[in-house]
């Protein structure tokens, strides 16, 4: 279970020793926050199943999403770091199990190992060059790419073809609204590269989608691939 999450499986036997003791296992529901802007963060989660959207929430009541972490990374990575508050909102994006520690408990063991403190810091890299890039996305990218460039992100991580998402929640983490998302999804279903009923979307042809997605999407990939 533990080598389901991408940054435990790569730590040695001796530091996974030191966490293992103290990871337990937690079902996470659909759009639950873990954490909110400017609160403190004393437990961070590995996901095994789950994906978390980390957004940024606006005084007019929307949210845009700036990164996506799912078995590939960590939630609230940064308290183990010392950083003292979060500086987004975690809300569950897919439902599903993880694996939960302290952050104060991280952060120990992260200070005895030089290894397990620079994966730490690796994987922080990686969300701040996704949230560059999704700053850039947003300005440069029509949103049929951006959608397509989305769904085959939640597609990796998932590792599933079938997606659980509303409209409303997709054009929330585009930054749009959703009178705006849902022809190019009509589009997308009649172009045959996705399924959509109401709350899930079941993607029937991965290779248009990559077509069709802007280059943001094997960026990110390849970021995640290089740093860790």
């Amino acid at each position: 279970m533990i080598e389901s999450n991408r940054i435990l499986g790569a730590l040695s036997a001796a530091d996974l020793e030191v966490l293992k003791p103290h990871l337990r296992p937690v079902k996470l529901e659909h759009q639950r926050i873990l954490f909110d802007t400017g609160d403190p963060v004393p437990v961070v989660y590995f996901p095994l199943t789950c994906v978390v959207s980390l957004v940024v929430p606006l005084s007019t009541g929307q949210s845009v999403e700036a990164a996506m972490v799912g078995r590939d990374g960590v939630v609230g990575a940064g308290a183990a770091l010392d950083g003292k508050i979060s500086l987004n909102r975690a809300i569950i994006q897919l439902p599903g199990n993880a694996l939960e520690c302290s952050a104060k408990t991280l952060e120990t063991a992260a200070f005895q190992s030089r290894a397990l403190i620079a994966m730490l810091v690796r994987h922080e890299q990686t969300v701040f060059a996704q949230a560059q890039q999704s700053t850039a996305c947003m300005a440069a990218h029509d949103t049929q790419a951006r959608l397509c460039r989305w769904m085959l992100r939640a597609r990796d991580l998932a590792e599933s073809d079938t997606l659980p998402f509303t409209q409303e929640f997709l054009a929330e983490m585009l930054g749009r609204n959703r009178t705006s998302v849902s022809p190019v999804a009509h589009t997308l279903q009649q172009a045959g590269m996705i399924r959509y009923t109401r709350g899930r979307i079941e993607i029937l042809n991965v290779e248009g989608l990559r077509e069709s997605a802007c280059e943001c999407y094997e960026a990110v990939r390849l970021n995640y691939d290089k740093l860790l």
